[in-house]
């Protein structure tokens, strides 16, 4: 049966799973509260509105919930992800349901490889919120996606900041640049969402490139690119959007279900990301 794909957030991620969704002759429904480009302008965290759509429509066999809490802090956190996702699966119980997380929940300093086993550490309220949904959607046999950070065409803090010269190579006891950094192309974001809806893959998995790379291996290939000077030295900033941590997040899980990236590394990416970022 082909599925029907109803996708709560039409953003940078949201947009292009329709896309490629369509591209596959799925049936897919977008929504947004503003509903800017979307099919509906409805916010998936009013259960009236919901219901409401759920009337309008087919029954869809899989849902997306893609939102993003907009950088609005831990009150939004809950609506969204929390009172959101709660209305998602009340308003349409027999659709399966994938939730995007984040990797962020991973607050490792050491190095290390996180795996889908890996216990969280040093928990901030923003990563307690979110798995908190991860436990209500795996509970409802749902599939939740730990993404690592998304760049791709027009999007990519890295490059615009090394571009802009606003880049720094963190200095550490431990040494210059070593923060290894993990990130996931959109596309491939996207795919992964698509192949284990396709494969009836449930769960939860990180989705992340094949190579996370050291901060300073990353701007050294850059500057040799783009001819640029490497960025000055500075402290570690703990208060980053996503914190600070170092570790490596393995991929190795969603890869054994058949999926691979098209960009296995961010460095892999520079052909097709450059003219985005610099027009």
């Amino acid at each position: 049966m082909t599925p029907t794909l109803l996708i709560a957030g039409h953003g940078y991620l949201g947009q292009e799973v329709a896309r490629q969704a369509r591209a596959r002759q799925w049936t897919v429904f977008t929504l947004s509260k503003s509903g800017d480009e979307a099919d509906f302008a409805v916010d998936f965290t009013d259960e009236a509105a919901l219901s409401k759509l759920a009337r309008q429509i087919p029954a869809p066999t899989h849902l997306l919930a893609s939102a993003s809490s907009g950088g609005r802090g831990v009150e939004a956190y809950e609506e969204i992800f929390l009172t959101g996702t709660q209305r998602l699966i009340a308003a349409f119980p027999s659709a399966h349901l994938t939730f995007i997380s984040s990797t962020s929940v991973y607050r490792q300093t050491d190095g290390s490889t996180v795996t889908e086993e890996s216990a969280p550490q040093g928990q901030t309220a923003t990563s307690a919120i979110l798995q908190e949904a991860e436990r209500m959607v795996l509970a409802d046999s749902g599939t939740a996606l730990r993404l690592t950070g998304i760049y791709g065409p027009h999007r990519s803090v890295i490059l615009r900041r090394f571009l802009a010269g606003e880049a720094t190579l963190e200095k550490t006891e431990q040494g210059l640049g070593l923060r290894l950094l993990n990130q996931i192309h959109r596309d491939d974001a996207a795919r992964a969402v698509l192949h284990l809806i396709a494969e009836n893959e449930r769960g939860l998995f990180n989705v992340n490139d094949n190579e996370p790379t050291s901060q300073l291996a990353t701007y050294q290939q850059l500057s040799e690119r783009l001819s640029l000077p490497l960025p000055s030295t500075a402290p570690p900033n703990p208060n980053s959007k996503r914190g600070w941590t170092h570790k490596a997040v393995s991929n190795a899980k969603l890869r054994a279900t058949g999926w691979e990236p098209h960009y296995p590394s961010f460095l892999s990416a520079l052909d097709d990301l450059l003219p985005t970022i610099q027009s």
